[in-house]
């Protein structure tokens, strides 16, 4: 598996994005929540996700940029989690919900956290 983040494997479509909030369950390990919803979208993937970061919490664009490029490598890196062990394909979005900023190490560890969670409750169903 390669450690990349793909043009495919972003979530992009906008329609996509609505279904999800509208229709997506989630999970959260603060300081961050998932939401996610299973589809049938076409690609060789079996996730695409999207991050984001609230402009009431940090109104500077740098600094939610700066925890974006965070989420996105916290997510390249350990993303083989999820693609080891899912056969349906899902469509996930990834919220920072805290005001304070946390340091790479912080959020790898809740991010691998919140993917075992994830697996945790899909398994069940």
């Amino acid at each position: 598996m390669r450690y990349t983040l793909t043009r495919e494997e972003k979530l992009k479509s906008r329609k996509l994005i609505g279904r999800l909030f509208e229709e997506g369950s989630s999970l959260s390990e603060f300081p961050l929540r998932m939401i996610y919803l299973q589809t049938d979208y076409t690609s060789d993937y079996p996730t695409q996700v999207a991050f984001s970061v609230s402009k009431k919490r940090f109104g500077n664009a740098v600094d939610r940029n700066k925890i974006k490029r965070l989420l996105r490598e916290c997510y390249r890196k350990n993303k083989y989690i999820l693609y080891d062990k899912l056969n349906d394909k899902y469509i996930i979005m990834f919220t920072f919900i805290d005001e304070k900023h946390y340091k790479y190490v912080e959020l790898e560890e809740k991010m691998i956290q919140l993917l075992d969670k994830f697996l945790k409750k899909e398994k069940k169903e």
